[in-house]
């Protein structure tokens, strides 16, 4: 289904582009509350003693309830072992496949922008995920370590962790999210600064069969899907997939550039993406791999390219090998090995018109902007219950990025520079329980890093996690991350920048203090809350340099950040499922009164899956808010009030499901704030549009 193009008023594209007023905001939530409380009337109406069975779960005969919280759920990428997420040193969320599925969440970047205190960007050619109030616009995620089954999917040369459609492993494949707010270098090393997201891939026995997946959508937009997974008699369980993604993408209008076609851009929307994953597991071994290859057509003209031209693109790729062996021995010692192969490229497309008078005929030539990352990965960890009280964690990582390649030309060549470094740590940690109901979690890790080795950090963390009474934990939380500056920031030369940045450039870091108050009221409620401190030194931004007017990195800014964040979420005994929440952030340059750009102060965030018709349909209704954020212009990209419905079906029409979205739901205005790059100070985002998804489920229980 297309959604028609709309025209947009010359100055909506800009920083008044995403207005919110009060009466829309209220108008939006009592539609919200429409949508959700009809389906309800059934399930409050129903005679008393009687119980409609919770999706996904069993009710036996006398009606016994089955509640969200009646078992703690685990946590693995909090400390690199499985544990309770109230013993986890971090606070923790996870998101599950059946939300993915009942929320209609279509990339990492949507479950990201659900979970507490997580929001998004988009400059309409990647997204950015923003935490706690910090995103620089145009930060490549390198401040957040993205994991795919432990391995790490930050490449080499930007540190950029991929949530767009550039991820590789497509969201239907995902069991869980596991999300570790805080700094976590104590355990991964550089990139662990704001936290580390785990995705958990499913295993062929969730399966048992073959699924086959359609989608069709706003914008020219369709998809298609086929995955095979059993797991056979012997032992041995698979899963194989292949996804086609294409989208025509939008016309869109940039009063910016209202000299050209009338600021209209026509066809440069436009994206593409084909992903394959396979993993193979038998007994303690694990073998896994992914391939991505997505194209992604660039309207902004950013760079000062031509705009309205389609040979604006980027192509952005991955092949990944993983094998990984899990065993526990008699002894209780567990031990985990990984050995990964990465190659993760992406070319920049970038046309200019080179013609020395305006009126000339056009000389058109294109840049091109190439980066590769070729890596060897390998990691062991040893864990091993110590008595009653001591459970310790070892374990030593290596990287070897022998092939980081910087290109950039178009008729001559203004950089060819390929490099290698590595990264060596060790780090232990130790969850000491100094009593029955007091934790001492304490860790650190030691970095050797570098081009020739020769830098190093410590990153220390220590946890006192505190149960007064029965379900009612308390955590307080101390950490230190750092992140490496990247061979982008330290060596990328397109005769714009220079890379004498190489010779000054350091580390970033980060101390972060939070207080967490974790409340499971009965079996099926839970209340979260934080406050939370944090302070960056010597932060990494752009900057021309007053000596030469060249663009170079430079450590330029420190960071104080504070804030707060609060949710509640839990399940009735008619299996309604959901959560709300809100958080407050105050982050601002040390010194300055003035907040950083694209950082909300307010947050607030409703989520609900209804079941009706017999629990045969579900509604998933999503709320997001998001107050304004300052642009690099020093304007204003205003707040907004996002509504995201989704209707579900899961065996609808026999082996059938199917599910309608409809994302934006009340066509909300909005906008994000721009980069360095662009002329546009607010980029706006997509206004309602649809997707409707059918998956046929072939010989699967």
């Amino acid at each position: 289904m297309n959604s028609p193009t709309r025209s947009v008023e010359p100055g909506l594209a800009h920083a008044s582009s995403a207005g919110c007023s009060v009466r829309t905001i209220i108008t939006s939530i009592l539609a919200l509350c429409m949508i959700v409380l009809l389906p309800a009337l059934p399930a409050w109406a129903q005679p008393s003693g009687e119980t409609a069975q919770a999706p996904g779960n069993s009710v036996d005969a006398v009606g016994q309830e089955s509640l969200l919280f009646e078992e703690i759920p685990s946590v693995f990428g909090a400390s690199k072992y499985e544990q309770k997420v109230t013993e986890a040193p971090a606070s923790v969320s996870i998101i599950t496949a059946d939300e993915i599925q009942r929320y209609g969440y279509r990339t990492l970047a949507d479950i990201l922008r659900s979970a507490r205190g997580f929001y998004t960007s988009y400059d309409r050619n990647f997204s950015y995920a923003g935490i706690r109030g910090f995103s620089r616009p145009g930060d490549f995620n390198s401040r957040l370590l993205i994991l795919v089954d432990g391995f790490r999917n930050n490449d080499g040369v930007y540190n950029a962790g991929t949530i767009d459609r550039e991820f590789p492993i497509d969201v239907d494949l995902i069991d869980r999210v596991e999300i570790a707010r805080g700094p976590s270098a104590s355990l991964y090393g550089t990139s662990a600064f704001f936290g580390v997201v785990n995705i958990i891939t499913k295993s062929g026995r969730q399966l048992n069969g073959v699924q086959l997946g359609g989608a069709l959508g706003s914008f020219d937009t369709g998809s298609g899907r086929v995955t095979y997974g059993n797991r056979f008699t012997n032992g041995v369980d698979v899963i194989a997939s292949g996804t086609l993604f294409d989208s025509g993408g939008q016309d869109l209008f940039f009063p910016q550039y209202s000299d050209i076609n009338g600021g209209v851009t026509t066809g440069t929307d436009y994206e593409r993406s084909r992903n394959l994953f396979g993993k193979v597991s038998f007994r303690d071994f694990t073998i896994q791999g992914d391939y991505v290859l997505r194209t992604k057509g660039i309207p902004t003209a950013s760079y000062e390219t031509l705009f309205n031209d389609a040979g604006n693109f980027t192509d952005d790729g991955s092949i990944r090998l993983g094998v990984a062996y899990d065993h526990r021995f008699t002894s209780g010692l567990v031990f985990t090995g990984r050995v990964g192969y990465d190659d993760i490229y992406e070319d920049g497309e970038y046309v200019y018109d080179w013609a020395e008078e305006e009126g000339d005929p056009p000389d058109l030539v294109t840049n091109i902007d190439r980066i590769q990352t070729q890596r060897i990965t390998s990691e062991f960890t040893l864990t091993k219950q110590l008595g009653e009280r001591h459970r310790l964690v070892g374990g030593s990582e290596y990287r070897n990025n022998f092939n980081l390649h910087q290109k950039n030309f178009d008729l001559e060549v203004y950089q060819d520079d390929t490099r290698d470094s590595s990264v060596w740590g060790l780090y232990v940690q130790d969850e000491f329980w100094l009593t029955e109901n007091l934790i001492l979690n304490a860790g650190v890790r030691y970095d050797r890093y570098g081009f020739d080795m020769t830098s190093s950090n410590v990153s220390p963390r220590v946890a006192l996690i505190y149960s007064p009474v029965q379900d009612t934990t308390i955590k307080v939380l101390y950490g230190e991350a750092f992140r490496a500056p990247s061979a982008y920031e330290l060596y990328f030369d397109d005769g714009g920048y220079f890379n004498k940045a190489a010779l000054t450039l350091k580390p970033e870091f980060m101390r972060s203090t939070e207080l967490v108050l974790e409340q499971r009221l009965g079996r099926a409620w839970q209340v979260t809350g934080s406050l939370f401190q944090y302070a960056i030194d010597d932060l990494i931004s752009g900057r021309l340099d007053p000596a030469d007017e060249l663009f170079v990195f430079a450590n330029v800014e420190e960071v104080d950040s504070t804030g707060a964040e609060l949710e509640v979420e839990g399940q009735t005994i008619t299996g309604w499922t959901g959560r709300a929440g809100y958080s407050v952030q105050r982050s601002r340059e040390r010194g300055v009164s003035q907040r950083l750009t694209n950082s909300p102060t307010h947050m607030a965030k409703f989520n609900l899956i209804a079941p009706f018709v017999d629990s045969k349909v579900f509604a998933g209704v999503e709320g997001l808010y998001v107050s304004g954020r300052r642009t690099l212009m020093d304007s204003q990209a205003d707040g907004f009030f996002l509504t995201n419905l989704t209707l579900s079906g899961p065996r609808l029409l026999n082996d059938w499901d199917v599910s309608l979205s409809v994302y934006n739901l009340f066509d909300q205005r909005y906008g994000d704030p721009g980069s360095g790059e662009h002329l546009q100070d607010v980029i706006l985002r997509d206004g309602r549009n649809f997707r409707v998804k059918l998956i046929y489920n072939f010989g699967l229980r």
